[in-house]
């Protein structure tokens, strides 16, 4: 009896999976639809639903559970056989990495206890995806030495399946032609082995879609990405060619919304991507494509490894100290782990559950390329011996409510953890003058883009900034974050009498929602060098038109273009009144 009871549990966990990818693959295949419809509101709906289908698959398979079966207590015997029987119906599963996932999530949820070491979970995956392949190839081989770049670029376009046609098909290929030529010159090109290898997929992102492959010139893998734009007039046309390490991983940032990529074996995609970004893992790339509850678990396998395999101590994160969340790194790890503090001083006026509910809106929300992604997590066990005394006693003041230590761990309630990224504070006080000119104008277009997304990032000063390795600024602290159009951007209204000018406090009121960007000079703007580079570029900020202007555009649901490469590398005669985000 016990064996069946254990075989029916495991094909209900299976079953509620099953329906969850299947869920995840119809909206994920609609992508192709809703971009040749051009139906922007519905690509961005479909984007923040996907996210929630996982937990939804999760609960209802509880809830069946609770409903079919005699639950016993999570040591019991029968739970063991359970995992042994789960794991019989996986060898010939398609995606076995994301169901015994899937399994974990059911088991911790369902006895609402900290499983974060225990033998009735895959704490480490059993079943090899190495083998797994779709029954339809994930790419296509092309080979330009043979039948030349101008046919290959024609039958390429044409494989990805498009109803809608190429409005310029010529054009479209004459821009690629030469755009080729300057990335793979004939000389290197001639190469006997010389082949494009293209995934059948295209991937999807707000407004734009993508052709990811690689070129293989003998034992180089030269990594591309076509972005294929709709005019919303009726056709589609070619806006640019990415080439390159830096300028794919620049494409698959965590500072980016999720792709939707429709695929019956996730393990293939990400295996064919992996060499084409060495700085990504796994769990990037899982999480790059919607997976992003695999990319979590993958992450912290990632991570109890690195552990194993370092001595260095937690130590906290360089930069100010925030009033919301302490910031903890391991040094050989380029992560920063973020714990909400128990309280909040003033002029702080937030809950707990505010905090995380901004977190929720940016991970929901479009993120254009300037606002990190985090993972979350609960009930995370880090070895004690490796916090340092000045961490130690920091959690301990501000966190006390969400750590326990037990035995030799250290136990954290409830985290996020983000990518390790320079405080842009620290980065201006050593950079040089081109450096500096750079970054300043990086965090006003940081600004610039967030308010085209419809995020006020609340807290101007530059230690909420990060700069990335590729020298790109990138929000992260969201405390004060809110929706543009929820602020009232006035300007500031001129003095009764001129010696107010010099009071020590304003003349004029301010409602909870009320902004002055005339005060961002006053804040931001105190070192003359600094000043100067923003005025030059980046003065509209701080007039009020500016910013009414935006929430306009916005309420007539306008999107304005936000791009994930540079400008220079779109291609000229572009067709009239496009737009994209992509």
């Amino acid at each position: 009896m016990t064996w069946l009871e254990a075989k029916g549990i495991a094909e209900a966990i299976l079953d509620g999976f099953e329906r969850h990818y299947r869920l995840f693959r119809e909206i994920t295949a609609g992508a192709a639809q809703r971009f040749e419809d051009a139906d922007w509101p519905s690509v961005q709906s479909a984007a923040r639903a996907r996210i929630d289908f996982y937990d939804r698959r999760v609960q209802e398979s509880i809830a069946v559970l609770r409903r079919e079966f005699r639950l016993r207590d999570p040591n019991d015997h029968l739970w063991r056989q359970v995992k042994i029987e789960y794991l019989r119906l996986l060898p010939q599963h398609h995606q076995p990495e994301l169901a015994e996932t899937f399994y974990n999530s059911v088991f911790c949820r369902l006895f609402d206890r900290r499983y974060y070491n225990n033998s009735n979970i895959f704490i480490w995956p059993l079943i090899s995806t190495e083998h797994l392949e779709a029954e339809v190839p994930i790419f296509r081989p092309y080979y330009p030495g043979r039948d030349g770049f101008s046919r290959v670029i024609d039958r390429a376009l044409a494989d990805i399946g498009f109803a809608l046609p190429l409005r310029n098909r010529r054009l479209d290929r004459r821009n690629l032609l030469r755009a080729i030529r300057e990335r793979f010159p004939p000389k290197r090109a001639r190469h006997q082995n010389f082949q494009l290898a293209v995934l059948s997929s295209p991937f999807f992102r707000n407004k734009a879609a993508y052709i990811i492959g690689k070129a293989i010139n003998g034992t180089d893998r030269i990594p591309f990405a076509i972005a294929i734009l709709n005019d919303e007039e009726g056709g589609l046309f070619v806006d640019c060619l990415l080439s390159g390490d830096d300028e794919i991983t620049d494409l698959f940032s965590f500072s980016r919304a999720y792709f939707m990529v429709d695929t019956e074996v996730p393990a293939a995609i990400v295996d064919f991507l992996l060499p084409l970004m060495p700085r990504k893992g796994k769990a990037e790339l899982y999480t790059a494509i919607g997976l992003q509850k695999f990319g979590k678990a993958e992450f912290y396998r990632n991570f109890l490894k690195h552990l194993l395999y370092s001595s260095d101590e937690f130590v906290v994160a360089p930069g100010i100290r925030g009033l919301v969340m302490d910031v903890f790194t391991l040094p050989s790890f380029p992560f920063v782990f973020k714990v909400i503090k128990d309280r909040f001083p003033p002029p702080k006026e937030l809950t707990r559950d505010t905090v995380k509910a901004k977190y929720r809106l940016v991970q929901l929300h479009d993120r254009v390329g300037r606002m990190a992604d985090s993972w979350e997590y609960s009930h995370v066990a880090f070895p004690l011996a490796r916090f340092s005394p000045d961490l130690l006693e920091m959690l301990t003041e501000d966190c006390a409510g969400s750590i326990e230590i037990d035995g030799d761990q250290l136990i954290v309630k409830h985290l996020y953890i983000e990518r390790r990224l320079s405080p842009l504070n620290l980065y201006l006080q050593e950079a040089d003058d081109d450096e500096l000119r750079h970054a300043i104008r990086e965090y006003g277009d940081a600004i610039r883009q967030l308010a085209a997304a419809n995020i006020f990032p609340g807290d101007f000063l530059f230690k909420n900034f990060g700069m990335t390795r590729q020298g790109r600024v990138v929000f992260y602290d969201y405390d004060e974050l809110c929706y543009l159009t929820e602020c009232r951007f006035r300007a500031i209204p001129p003095p009764p009498y001129p010696e107010m000018e010099f009071a020590d406090e304003p003349w004029y009121t301010a409602g909870p929602n009320d902004v002055f960007p005339e005060e961002f000079a006053t804040f931001l703007l105190t070192d003359p060098q600094i000043r100067a580079i923003f005025l030059e570029f980046h003065r509209d900020l701080l007039d009020p038109a500016w910013w009414q202007a935006r929430q306009q555009a916005i309420h007539d649901r306008q999107l304005e273009d936000v791009f994930p490469y540079p400008l220079e590398r779109r291609f000229p005669r572009r067709p009239p009144n496009a737009h994209a985000r992509a």
